[in-house]
């Protein structure tokens, strides 16, 4: 993939005079119609062998364009509240809002390569690198990010004569350390790792443009028209209408029987058997997170379900195991404006919970395949799609350490019923109820089989979904905690030291 970028490139001065204050005109009037129109947002990712120029470039753009709509992130190692989340999570909180342009400077690419031309990694690992990062880069591109990746290349020779000129220079001697040298004697091993990455995360949608690095002006003029053009080929596109669906609808039981009809909604507990179980999961949960091993995992527990059934009550009771410092309940409405800017994980994905950390989502990502699906706020293709990208987010936090635990807390129809007319009786629980949830009943089908859906595709071996009958509401909170201090415990034992935690008796 370097041939060309090897070769000798030159752009006389006056030429590169002439060009540069149109090309800078246009790169800026179409900033502003990025602005004003706010339909997609542009990442630019700089990335390449050392002394190539990736800062000169980083530099010229926010020279050449309206700095104050250009958020420019450099990623270096990961600090320790970053190393405490998934890999990608710094990655995610830095995208630019739709109508900004992002510039990443050493991007989700860069850790993985070093490391695999270091021999830190393992080609294994290097794969499954890959793969998440193909993964990443179609879903922003699936959610309508203009993703422009450069790579900015030198031969050996001409980073052995750059390095050289950068030390000759006061001006620019600091930029030029035993790093960079080291960087430059290991080069074959670089390029080795480099050459394959950029042919496997070169995609339709999101190719490398190799630029030949050498020369100055040749560099600035080729990033900055490849840049200009992408803009106004996006810019210029009117706004597509929705396609019809045409992926191949999923299939139905011929018998009907689901792994929500096949559920017992009504399950059997006393008051006072309640109380006694309520004491003893409770205290166990207690004991698990402020278990010193406690500090190395974080949990994320979701809570999705029937209107009405009952999770704030589940959540209630977990939480009031909890020091309030220890734990965040996160509840998950419409989306505002500021998300509604980003891709529909981007919410999610800002709340994750460093190290010793506990996040409850009440609702969550899991909207994308039900609300919106069922509603036609997205695409079929948009929820179909959801199902792996959802499933490698939950991996993804599962191989950084996570406990995920999901649960949907199912009641039958009549039930709801019972229960929205008693709260419409109960002056204090009156706000409970709105319009939307009566709507919602209309549904009450269709609803269900997206729920299959959700559960048939995303309930993995890292992160299953328990469901949870819950017409009897003592039941379904006592099996919440069971199954979420069962969870920790669990992850708590296959991480060696003190035997388990028990609650005192």
């Amino acid at each position: 993939m370097f041939e060309s970028a090897n070769l000798r490139h030159h752009v006389p001065k006056p030429a590169y005079k002439r060009e540069v204050s149109a090309l800078r005109e246009a790169l800026l009037e179409a900033q502003f119609e990025l602005a004003a129109q706010r339909r997609f947002a542009v990442l630019i990712l700089i990335a390449g062998v050392e002394g190539a120029g990736k800062g000169e470039t980083v530099n010229l753009l926010n020279e050449w364009m309206d700095p104050r709509r250009i958020h420019t992130r450099a990623f270096f190692q990961p600090t320790d509240e970053e190393r405490g989340r998934p890999d990608h999570w710094r990655f995610w909180r830095a995208l630019p809002p739709k109508g900004d342009i992002g510039i990443f400077f050493g991007a989700w690419h860069t850790v993985p390569m070093v490391r695999r031309a270091l021999g830190e990694i393992d080609d294994a690992a290097f794969g499954q690198a890959i793969g998440d990062i193909r993964r990443l880069e179609t879903m922003l591109c699936d959610e309508g990010v203009l993703l422009l990746k450069y790579w900015l290349h030198l031969s050996k020779k001409q980073q052995k004569q750059r390095l050289r000129e950068l030390e000759k220079n006061p001006a620019t001697r600091w930029r030029v350390t035993e790093h960079e040298w080291e960087f430059h004697r290991r080069y074959d091993d670089f390029v080795t790792v480099s050459e394959p990455f950029l042919r496997e995360t070169s995609t339709g949608p999101a190719p490398w443009i190799v630029v030949p690095g050498a020369d100055p002006r040749f560099r600035a003029l080729t990033v900055g028209r490849h840049l200009l053009a992408a803009l106004r080929e996006r810019l210029d596109q009117k706004p597509p209408k929705r396609l019809p669906d045409r992926t191949p609808p999923l299939p139905a039981p011929s018998d009907r029987v689901t792994v929500i009809s096949a559920l017992e909604l009504d399950q059997a507990m006393t008051r006072e058997v309640y109380e006694r179980e309520l004491e003893t999961w409770q205290g166990r949960l207690a004991v698990a997170v402020r278990d010193e091993r406690f500090k190395s995992m974080s949990v994320v527990a979701v809570f999705e379900g029937n209107d009405g059934a009952g999770k704030g009550g589940a959540i209630r009771r977990v939480t009031g195991a909890l020091d309030a410092r220890r734990y965040q309940t996160v509840s998950i409405a419409a989306p505002s404006e500021e998300e509604r800017a980003q891709p529909y994980l981007w919410r999610f994905w800002r709340h994750l919970p460093g190290r010793g950390g506990l996040v409850i989502f009440d609702r969550s990502w899991y909207g994308r395949v039900l609300v919106e699906r069922v509603e036609g706020f997205c695409s079929e293709a948009d929820w179909m799609r959801a199902y792996g990208e959802i499933n490698d987010f939950e991996n993804a936090m599962v191989r950084h350490g996570t406990v995920v635990v999901k649960f949907w807390l199912a009641i039958s129809k009549a039930e709801q019923l019972r229960r929205f007319k008693l709260r419409e009786k109960v002056a204090f629980k009156r706000f409970k109820i709105t319009d939307e949830d009566w709507r919602n009943r209309d549904k009450w089908g269709v609803y269900e089989t997206a729920v299959c859906d959700m559960v048939d595709r995303t309930s993995t071996a890292a992160a299953p979904w328990t469901l949870i009958e819950a017409n009897n509401k003592l039941f379904a909170r006592i099996k919440v905690l069971r199954t979420l201090c069962g969870a920790i415990e669990t992850a708590l034992e296959q991480q060696g030291g003190s035997k388990r935690c028990k609650a005192k008796a």
